[in-house]
């Protein structure tokens, strides 16, 4: 055997999926054996690998034992003269195996080796080579110093800046995403190191090749996709942490103890002090807006209320800015809040739906009010208009300046267009069109010489294409381009600022990254409308208010109502968060992980009278349609519906 590849898997079946697509391919020119190994993942992956993949060895833990463990129990089952340790969320070229392989067998003096890198969107991943975290290093790193200086000989040893990507280099540190080792290399130096649970480990194993006499190699000859932050959140507090403690065991396995201790010393200070400058962020970050929000409306009453008073020759008393102004202030933060006003991007017309509504509630509250506290209801009137035109004024700013990362929600019309044969392209249209009705598909970009209406051009004539048809994301089908094509063109079209996306060769999933610094995008059939900000802020306002409203009522449930008591069990997981009034309907629990990120309901989305006669299929639809498009008029109504099955077990 050639190549032994070892794929580490935790939550990130579509990537997988993908992933072994471009894998196969380029397993059919070299001698190669697959192994996954999967971490106790609750998204389906191993059902997805057992039923897709026969081929593939697939290892199926019984918990998640960490990247190191997980690899070493596939490279231990390994028959390859290479392993190829290999992330999920990447895909390879279709001669990326017979390249690297080869390169190898005339350089026996290479333990390891990685290969060029490139994110979602064509740009060249820095990672893909890296220089040895000694102190020095780290502190340059850690402090900003290599990202000011990207060139530095001194300042950017971490990711070797001063070295061309576009040529192959003898480098200290290989990334773990795509980690090639020679198998008897491994039997001199021994396996990962089991103590780095997440991070750190390729860095361990890098070092440890070169102390046994062998070099690291960046090999430019090849180019992959990493679909950067897939299996972990990079972005997260909790990955500093975990990342700086690797480079701890990394220092006291490898440094001498006086270096380790500074070493360790320097690796503390910066995660306290990232930690610091995190938390301190955050608090900024959440709280400014509604903050300057706040102190907007309350100034406008201080400067209207004199005037306006002087107008009418009234005086407004204190109680007035102690008490009743700061209430309105804050229900008009909080209808501002759920109208989502603060979510991103900012919509201006849910700032102008949460003035209204809170005005409305505002007015209710006045007419309750003792006639002592009515002092105008002109002047709250007056306090709307100025709330609306300032919290939109300082909106309007906020997107100008980009502070905070503030933007503003402009209608962007996605206008795409997808890459591949006809037939393929068509079929791929029909899906996008199912969940996605507001993107324009402008047309297809022919892979061949076909012609058709819908044909905009060819594949060679992409660039102009993009342009003149205005096109903003591009799909590539990979059932008819081959991974290394797709690379290409996604390098080729890196400058045009566009999306790019990848359609599996089965249909079923449309995968992407829109930035080195985010999460892949999905386009898959599951749980768009329910899942939004705004929709689960309404959706769990809705429970806790329907919940609190039969807790009143519970009484009478347990005096007239046959089974009353069981609603204090209902309340429970209603109160605790653990379900939801309605959601989906999954009796038998078969293939349920798809809806993982979403509460199971008390109440299934339809008639329960009804649901426990329908096929799989057709419950499979009623969920999807539910989750597709949710409204809370549609849970009232349900609710009402099926509200004698609350009390049935």
């Amino acid at each position: 055997m050639k190549l032994s590849v070892i794929i580490v898997n935790y939550n990130v079946k579509h990537f997988l999926e993908q992933c072994l697509f471009s894998v196969l391919k380029a397993a059919e020119k070299t001698e190669t054996e697959i192994i996954v190994v999967d971490n106790h993942s609750a998204d389906g992956s191993v059902q997805m690998v057992a039923e897709k993949f026969p081929q593939v060895q697939l290892i199926a833990n019984e918990k998640n034992l960490g990247f190191s463990a997980a690899n070493n129990i596939g490279i231990r089952q390994s028959k390859g003269e290479y392993v190829l340790l290999l992330n999920p969320d990447t895909v390879v070229e279709e001669d990326s195996f017979s390249k690297i392989t080869a390169y190898m067998d005339s350089h026996p003096e290479a333990g390891g080796l990685g290969v060029k890198m490139i994110d979602g969107k064509g740009r060249f991943l820095p990672e893909s080579k890296r220089g040895l975290p000694t102190p020095a290093v780290a502190f340059y790193k850690i402090f900003g110093l290599s990202r000011l200086f990207p060139k530095s000989k001194k300042f950017n040893r971490y990711h070797l800046g001063y070295l061309s990507p576009d040529k192959t280099h003898e480098v200290e540190v290989l990334s773990g995403a795509f980690m090639l080792l020679r198998k008897s290399v491994l039997d001199k130096i021994g396996l990962l190191d089991d103590s780095f649970f997440m991070y750190g480990e390729d860095i361990d194993m890098s070092y440890r090749i070169t102390q046994a006499g062998f070099k690291n190699i960046y090999f430019s000859g090849t180019t992959i996709i990493h679909y950067k932050g897939e299996s972990t959140k990079k972005g997260s507090l909790n990955y500093v942490m975990i990342f700086y403690r690797a480079m701890q065991i990394f220092a006291r396995k490898h440094f001498s103890k006086k270096r380790a201790s500074m070493f360790s010393l320097l690796i503390n200070l910066a995660i306290y002090f990232r930690a610091s400058m995190s938390l301190i962020y955050r608090v900024v970050k959440v709280s400014f807006f509604p903050l300057m929000d706040a102190v907007a409306i309350y100034g406008g009453f201080l400067l209207l209320a004199p005037r306006w008073g002087n107008l009418h020759g009234s005086h407004y008393p204190k109680e007035l800015f102690y008490y009743l102004v700061p209430i309105y202030v804050v229900i008009w933060l909080i209808t501002s809040f759920f109208s989502g006003s603060y979510d991103k991007p900012v919509k201006l017309l849910d700032t102008v739906k949460g003035i209204l509504s809170g005005t409305v509630l505002i007015l209710i509250l006045y007419s309750l009010l003792n006639e002592d506290f009515r002092f105008s209801r002109m002047l709250i009137f007056l306090g709307m208009i100025w709330s609306l035109a300032t919290l939109i004024l300082l909106r309007l700013i906020y997107h100008g300046l980009h502070l905070f990362g503030f933007r503003l929600y402009f209608k962007r019309q996605k206008r795409m267009a997808i890459v591949g044969e006809y037939e393929q392209a068509e079929r791929i249209e029909d899906f996008i069109r199912k969940i996605d009705k507001e993107t324009e598909i402008v047309g297809y970009i022919a892979s061949g010489d076909e012609t058709h209406e819908k044909i905009l051009g060819a594949l060679s004539q992409l660039t102009e294409v993009v342009q003149i048809n205005k096109i903003n994301e591009l799909i590539f089908s990979a059932s008819s381009l081959p991974a290394g094509e797709i690379i290409r063109q996604m390098v080729r079209a890196a400058d045009l600022q566009l999306n790019f996306k990848i359609a599996s060769p089965d249909g079923l999933a449309v995968i992407g990254s829109n930035s080195v610094e985010t999460n892949g995008e999905l386009y898959v059939i599951s749980l768009n409308a329910v899942m939004s900000a705004k929709n689960r802020r309404i959706k769990r306002l809705f429970d806790l208010t329907v919940a609190s409203f039969f807790l009143i009522l519970s009484p009478f449930f347990l005096v007239f109502i046959k089974n009353g008591s069981r609603i204090f069990k209902v309340l429970t997981e209603i109160f605790f968060g653990k379900k939801s009034w309605i959601g989906y309907y999954n009796a038998d629990n078969h293939n349920a992980t798809q809806y993982s990120e979403m509460k199971k309901g008390i109440l299934p989305p339809t008639n329960v009278a009804i649901i426990k006669e329908l096929s799989p299929a057709a419950i499979e639809k009623i969920n999807l349609s539910y989750l597709q498009n949710y409204s809370i008029l549609n849970d009232l109504s349900l609710l009402v519906q099926n509200f004698r099955y609350i009390f049935e077990d």
